[in-house]
């Protein structure tokens, strides 16, 4: 599987996953290969309906976003998503 491949396959398996949470902005965040276990470790963004900000930062254009890293084998089957923790994360 490929970098592209293992991309679609974890965006897909975001929306799927979390289609009832209203996800939206989906996209490619970090993209890393552990050659050692053949896996693709691939971070994820999205925005939730939930994430849109009120008042001053709703006027600024600011989104919270959430972020995943989703594991993905050889056979681009999806092994684990876990929470991505930014510097920033309250």
């Amino acid at each position: 599987m490929n970098a592209k491949e293992a991309v679609e396959v974890a965006k897909k398996t975001i929306a799927d996953l979390f289609a009832k949470e209203g996800v939206n902005n989906i996209g490619l965040e970090e993209l890393e290969y552990d050659e050692a276990h053949d896996i693709w470790r691939i971070t994820i963004g999205f925005s939730r309906a939930w994430d849109s900000h009120q008042g001053i930062s709703a006027l600024a254009g600011a989104l919270r976003r959430t972020y995943k890293i989703v594991a993905i084998d050889k056979d681009g089957k999806a092994l684990s998503i876990k929470n991505r923790e930014t510097a920033g994360a309250a």
